[in-house]
C-alpha cells in the first residue's frame, strides 16, 4: 500500500462521517422543496392535472378558505381514482377524490424523518406545512435522491469497478 492509497483512505472515510452526520442531522430545509400548487376542494380533477403539468409537478394541495391543507391529489390519485373508474375529469371536484387529511412535515424536521415516512408510508409527494398548517413547500422522493446524491464524496463516486473502501469495518451502518 502506497502513501496514496493511505491518504485517498483516509479522505474517504472522513467524507463518510460528514456523511452520517448529514444523514442524522440534516433538516427538510435543505431539500429545496417545490412551491406547492394550492386549489379548493370544489377545483375539478381537470383543472388540477392541468396544473400539475404547466409546473411539473406531481400532486397539488388541497386548502380550506383559511389557506389551510386539507387534502392531498396526485398521480396515483389520477390513475386509481378517477380513470381507472372512469369518473369526468372535467366534472369530478377534488373534494370526491383526494387523499384528506394527509400527513405533512415541517422544514425543521430531520431529512431522515421524512425518507421513514415515504418507506413506511409509500409516499413519493409529502406537503410541507407552517405551524398553522399552511403549506410552504412539496417535498418528493426526487428530492430526498438528489440530496443524497450530492452528499457521496468524489472520491466514492469514482472508485473504479470491482475497488472497494480501504477499512470497510471501520464504517458504522447506524
Amino acid at each position: 500500500m502506497t502513501d496514496f492509497d493511505d491518504d485517498r483512505s483516509r479522505d474517504i472515510e472522513e467524507e463518510l462521517q460528514e456523511i452520517r452526520g448529514a444523514l442524522l442531522g440534516d433538516t427538510i430545509a435543505v431539500l429545496s422543496a417545490a412551491e406547492p400548487i394550492c386549489l379548493r376542494p370544489t377545483s375539478t380533477v381537470g383543472e388540477a392535472v392541468q396544473a400539475m403539468l404547466g409546473k411539473r409537478q406531481a400532486g397539488v394541495l388541497i386548502v380550506d378558505g383559511e389557506g389551510r391543507l386539507t387534502g392531498i391529489f396526485t398521480e396515483r390519485d389520477v390513475l386509481r381514482r378517477v380513470v381507472g373508474v372512469g369518473r369526468d375529469v372535467a366534472t369530478t371536484p377534488l373534494s370526491a377524490v383526494m387523499t384528506p387529511s394527509p400527513e405533512a412535515l415541517s422544514a425543521g424536521q430531520r431529512v431522515a424523518y421524512a425518507v421513514h415516512c415515504m418507506s413506511v408510508a409509500g409516499y413519493r409527494t409529502v406537503p410541507l406545512i407552517d405551524a398553522d398548517r399552511r403549506p410552504i413547500g412539496v417535498v418528493t422522493v426526487t428530492d430526498v435522491i438528489r440530496w443524497l446524491a450530492n452528499l457521496f464524496p468524489e472520491a466514492v463516486l469514482n472508485l473504479a469497478p470491482g475497488d472497494a473502501i480501504k477499512h470497510p469495518e471501520r464504517i458504522d451502518a447506524g
